[in-house]
């Protein structure tokens, strides 16, 4: 399940990839760019605490995405802040790996495959 939403997160990127716009005007997708981002966030952390030995993969996952995007100035920053509040979200929450954190990981990965198949659906050329 895991391979198949880097997979679909991959394949976004690539399909979202668009020139800079005029004064980096706020795309019709960037809620759910930003929440893809917040989700890669508790992801990094999560994983990372639940012994996944995945190292920075979430975190290149998110670089990825941001390369791919091309975003800059504000719509930079909120994916980025997107990433860091996810992340910080559970570094604030869990110490060490719970069942809570195991079920959160699961529902993450699940509601982050969705949004990169509906972006992917309805963006992609």
């Amino acid at each position: 399940m895991i391979r198949a939403f880097l997979a679909v997160v991959i394949l976004m990127s690539a399909c979202l990839a668009t020139p800079a716009r005029a004064q980096d005007a706020a795309a019709p997708f960037d809620g759910d760019l930003q929440r893809l981002a917040e989700i890669l966030g508790a992801l990094h952390y999560l994983r990372g605490i639940c012994g996944s030995n995945e190292g920075a993969k979430w975190r290149n996952e998110m670089q990825a995405l941001i390369d791919a995007e091309t975003p800059s100035g504000d719509r930079r920053a909120r994916m980025v802040a997107g990433f860091n509040r996810g992340y910080n979200g559970f570094q604030q929450t869990y110490r060490t790996c719970t069942p809570a954190a195991t079920v959160a990981i699961r529902r993450y990965i699940e509601e982050g495959s969705k949004i990169s198949r509906d972006l992917t659906a309805r963006y992609a050329n």
